[in-house]
């Protein structure tokens, strides 16, 4: 029977039992809310409201309860709907009337939200540290592959010679962006609606201060009814996960591309490649794909808590029950992507002939040319204009800029001279745009210095929110 039974004459059906079970999800929960729970009980307590003898015997029995769950000696029953009554049947029949007094001055409402705040805070814990551990692995890769050369792309076209590392590093300041957006989710969980109850607070003489600080929170929520309802901190969860997502996404197209025949500037370990059922010869970027396939799956969670939530009136609706799952599934998605990714960068082979050899195709020079005329005094659109038609005099003639004589070249323009030779080098080119942010070696020494300042910066960021968690923990068990 359950524990709003009173009011009805019979049971729900045993379908719609199932049906409307949140169990299956809010289990995994279970932590956070005999975390919740045990805080509740203490400020009971220090508010007088329940004996020092019920607040023991609760204590005693919830981490009991916890032990259960962990070693999987633990019953869960659908009929108990959710992991919130569960727990309390199991620590009633435990401890008896002590454990029907540990929901004074508290609802269902308020508990999910306080579980689901606490939960959804250790996942963005999690994800960010990961996402610290992804961009360690970058910018090792920048520093071992620094002075490797690759063609630059717009449109997919050669555009400009630049250093792999420099293309690596733009994952880096990506990466880095999903960092701030995962803090900024975990800033938006950090509040205590705990005290709210069902929508309007309780008569109870709740100290919300005091379990606000038991629970590792930074402050309570202060309209009671924005506590139980909002779930605008899972949406910027879902938010940066998606966004992180596709990130991932556009480097894996990349890995995808590199690893193919047709570019050969990465060979992918065979612990991240699969092979073929019929074509013997064949190596795949399955990971790379799949990845690239999980984005959409994420980017879908972000979209369905948007709609579950575009029309829910104040304060609580059973519609939130869905808030949960997508969530979880998003940053179990993220964090198991980013693993992948680690791995993938850590084990490749870069082919840095193969890169330096189609980095001096598709003209790429020309750029540097029309340059090269402009520091002669020639008008930049007019010295554009010449290049240009030096490239269509190549692609009729099927050379390259390298390929041409100084007198071909004279003829487009005299103030050319000898030293052009030196404008066509992939490696001077890359090397000479040494502007802050640019390609050149020493533009990418200075911004690998601040990657690693930036990764230094938020591995404090990591280590206050881990040790943040670790007080709460402690504290509600004082």
């Amino acid at each position: 029977m359950a524990l709003w039974s009173g009011r009805f004459e019979q049971s729900v059906d045993e379908f719609t039992q199932r049906f409307g079970a949140s169990l299956p999800v809010d289990k995994h929960m279970y932590h956070q809310d005999i975390q919740g729970s045990i805080a509740h009980a203490k400020m009971l307590g220090k508010q007088g409201v329940l004996s020092a003898s019920d607040v023991e015997h609760i204590e005693v029995g919830l981490l009991e309860i916890e032990n259960q769950i962990k070693q999987g000696r633990f019953k869960f029953d659908v009929d108990d709907e959710d992991i919130h009554m569960a727990v309390e049947r199991e620590l009633t029949e435990d401890i008896g009337s002590a454990g029907q007094r540990l929901h004074t001055g508290r609802s269902r409402n308020d508990q999910v939200a306080t579980d689901t705040r606490l939960y959804a805070k250790d996942l963005l814990d999690g994800l960010m540290a990961e996402n610290y551990s992804l961009r360690k692995v970058i910018l090792r890769a920048a520093h071992k592959y620094f002075g490797v050369i690759m063609p630059g792309y717009t449109h997919m076209q050669h555009a400009q010679p630049i250093l792999f590392s420099h293309h690596l590093l733009a994952y880096f300041w990506m990466f880095s962006r999903d960092f701030v957006r995962l803090h900024e989710a975990y800033t938006a969980a950090d509040a205590n609606p705990l005290g709210a109850a069902a929508l309007a607070g309780t008569t109870y003489p709740l100290d919300r201060a005091y379990t606000t600080r038991l629970l590792g929170f930074d402050h309570p929520i202060p309209n009671s009814m924005d506590a139980v309802s909002d779930r605008d901190y899972l949406l910027d969860m879902l938010y940066a996960c998606s966004v992180s997502m596709m990130h991932l996404s556009r480097l894996c197209e990349e890995i995808v591309l590199w690893s193919t025949t047709e570019f050969g500037f990465i060979t992918l370990s065979d612990a991240y490649s699969t092979g073929s059922s019929i074509m013997p010869q064949k190596k795949n970027p399955d990971f790379a794909e799949l990845i690239r396939g999980k984005t959409g799956r994420v980017i879908g969670d972000l979209v369905s808590l948007l709609v579950t939530m575009k029309s829910l009136p104040l304060a609580y609706n059973k519609d939130l029950q869905e808030c949960k799952e997508g969530p979880i599934d998003a940053a179990k998605t993220l964090r198991d992507c980013m693993i992948c990714m680690e791995g993938m960068i850590d084990t490749w082979t870069v082919h840095a002939h193969a890169m330096l050899a189609e980095a001096g195709l598709g003209f790429t020079a020309a750029t540097d040319v029309a340059d090269y005329l402009a520091k002669r005094g020639m008008p930049f659109r007019k010295a554009h204009e010449i290049v240009g038609e030096l490239v269509l005099y190549c692609e009729k003639h099927h050379v390259g800029l390298e390929d041409l004589t100084l007198g071909e070249l004279r003829k487009f323009s005299p103030l050319f001279s000898k030293d052009i030779i030196d404008t066509l080098d992939p490696e001077r080119i890359a090397n000479a745009r040494n502007t802050y942010g640019g390609t050149g070696h020493e533009a990418v020494k200075v911004q690998m210095h601040e990657a690693s300042r930036a990764l230094k910066r938020d591995r404090r960021v990591v280590k206050t929110t881990r040790e943040k968690s670790k007080v709460s923990a402690v504290e509600s068990k004082k």
